[in-house]
C-alpha cells in the first residue's frame, strides 16, 4: 500500500530505519547490516514527492516517445550509452572523456589518452551485454554478477574477483583511508548474500510502490550491500537504466543519471549516508526524482537536435553530392553509430574503390559534416564532430 501524507523524514529522526551498525565479533570495528526493503515505516508519499513522480513519469514518456521518432533508434543509442559511461566511471575518478573513448574504439593511437580509458570502454561493454541478456534473464544476481564480470575484465580491478561476490570486508572513505577511519562500513561478508537475496526478492515483488520509488530504492540499498570489492558504484548506476527497460519504461537505455549524480556528487554520496545513519529514505528519492526529470529533459532534447542534425546533413549530401549522394547517405548513417571514420572503412562500408571512398570523404569534409581528427597525410580519420558535441559539451570535452 502507498501512503499519501506530508513527508515527515525531515522532522523524524529513523535512525535504525535502513539497518544499524553492529559490532563485529572479534574484529574491533561496526559494519552496517541493512533492513530489507521496502523501509518500515513505509515510504510516505506526500504531495510534494506526489508531484515530482507525475513530472517524472510525463518526462520519461517524452524521452521514450522522442526516441522512437528518430529513423532506426538503434543507430542512436550507442552514444547515449558511452555518455552514460563515461560520466559513471567519471564519479568514480577517471579521467576519460568521450572524445578519448570514441578514439580508443577506433583505435587511433595518443600518448595522452588517460590510461583509464580501458574502464569506461568495459562499461560499454558491461551494459550491452546487461541489454541484450534482458531478453532472456530477468535483473538477478546472477545477472548483475556476469555484468560486473564484464565491468572489470582486463581493466583496474580485474585482480579484485570480477563477477564474484567479496569474501572479505571492504568500506567506504577518503582516498587511502584505513577500515578505523571509514566513513561508511557495508556489511559484513557472511551477510552480503542475505542482503542480495532480499533485495531480489524486493525487485520482483508486488510492492504497491510506484516503480520509480521502487528503483530508487533499488539503487541505495545496492550501494549500502556494496556486495564487489570494486565497481560497486557503477554496477549500482547501471541497475537504474536496465530496470527501466526492464519494465519498458524506456524501450532504449536512453537516460544517463550519472550526468546528474557527477553533477551533484557531494548531495548525491550525502544522500546515501543519511539513509544508513538517519533512514531519511523519502529525501533520497525526491533527489532521484529531480535527477530523473531533469536528465529526461535533457535527452529528450539532445533526440531533437539529432533529428535536426540529420536532416540538415542530409539536405547538404542531397544539394551537393550529386550521383553520389546515395553513397554519402550510407556514411552518414553509419556515424551515428560510429562517428570516426576512415577511407578504408567507408571503401568497406559502401562498395567502391579506395580513391571513390577518399573522395566522397573529402567532399562531406568540404561540407562540414566531417572534420580530419589526426594531422596525418596518411592513416587519416574523420570525426562527425556535430553529433559527438551533442554529447559532450556539457563535460567540457575538446575535440581531438
Amino acid at each position: 500500500m502507498v501512503m499519501v501524507a506530508f513527508n515527515m523524514s525531515s522532522f523524524v529522526n529513523h535512525t535504525h530505519r535502513a539497518g544499524r551498525k553492529i559490532l563485529e565479533p572479534n574484529k574491533g570495528y561496526r559494519a552496517f547490516h541493512p533492513e530489507p526493503l521496502p523501509p518500515d515505516p513505509e515510504i510516505l508519499v506526500d504531495v510534494n514527492m506526489q508531484v515530482l513522480l507525475s513530472q517524472a513519469d510525463r518526462e520519461l514518456g517524452r524521452l521514450d516517445g522522442s526516441i522512437q521518432t528518430l529513423p532506426n533508434p538503434d543507430l542512436f543509442v550507442l552514444m547515449y550509452i558511452r555518455r552514460e559511461a563515461v560520466l559513471s566511471s567519471q564519479i568514480e575518478g577517471t579521467q576519460s572523456s568521450l572524445q578519448d573513448v570514441l578514439a580508443a574504439e577506433a583505435r587511433i593511437l595518443s600518448p595522452n589518452r588517460p590510461q583509464d580509458v580501458g574502464e569506461v570502454v568495459r562499461y560499454v561493454s558491461a551494459m550491452n551485454h546487461g541489454l541484450s541478456r534482458l531478453e532472456k534473464l530477468p535483473i538477478l544476481v546472477r545477472l548483475i554478477r556476469e555484468i560486473h564480470e564484464k565491468l572489470l575484465a582486463g581493466v583496474r580491478g580485474s585482480h579484485l574477483t570480477p563477477g564474484e561476490v567479496r569474501t572479505s570486508q571492504n568500506w567506504i572513505g577518503p582516498a587511502g583511508c584505513m577500515l578505523n577511519e571509514a566513513t561508511f562500513i557495508p556489511p559484513p561478508p557472511h551477510e552480503v548474500g542475505n542482503c542480495l537475496s532480499d533485495l531480489e526478492n524486493f525487485i520482483h515483488a508486488d510492492s504497491g510502490l510506484p516503480l520509480l520509488v521502487k528503483i530508487g530504492l533499488v539503487h541505495a540499498q545496492f550501494e549500502t550491500i556494496h556486495p564487489f570489492l570494486d565497481g560497486n558504484g557503477r554496477i549500482g548506476r547501471l541497475l537504474i537504466t536496465l530496470l527501466l527497460c526492464e519494465r519498458e519504461v524506456l524501450q532504449k537505455p536512453v537516460l544517463y543519471l550519472s550526468y546528474y549524480f557527477k553533477k551533484y556528487r557531494d548531495e548525491y554520496y550525502d544522500h546515501l549516508q543519511s539513509i544508513r545513519d538517519h533512514g531519511t529514505w523519502e529525501d533520497w528519492l525526491m533527489f532521484f526524482l529531480r535527477g530523473v526529470i531533469e536528465v529526461s529533459k535533457q535527452a529528450t532534447e539532445t533526440a531533437r537536435k539529432i533529428l535536426n542534425l540529420r536532416e540538415s546533413h542530409r539536405q547538404a549530401i542531397t544539394e551537393n553530392l550529386g550521383r553520389t549522394a546515395a553513397n554519402g547517405y550510407r556514411i552518414l548513417e553509419h556515424l551515428y553509430e560510429h562517428p570516426i571514420i576512415s577511407a578504408n572503412e567507408a571503401e568497406e562500408l559502401i562498395g567502391t574503390s579506395y580513391t571513390a571512398a577518399n573522395d566522397l570523404i573529402a567532399r562531406m569534409t568540404d561540407l562540414g559534416i566531417l572534420y580530419e581528427i589526426t594531422g596525418q597525410t596518411r592513416n587519416r580519420r574523420f570525426q562527425y564532430r556535430a553529433y559527438i558535441d551533442l554529447f559532450s559539451d556539457e563535460d567540457g570535452d575538446e575535440g581531438m
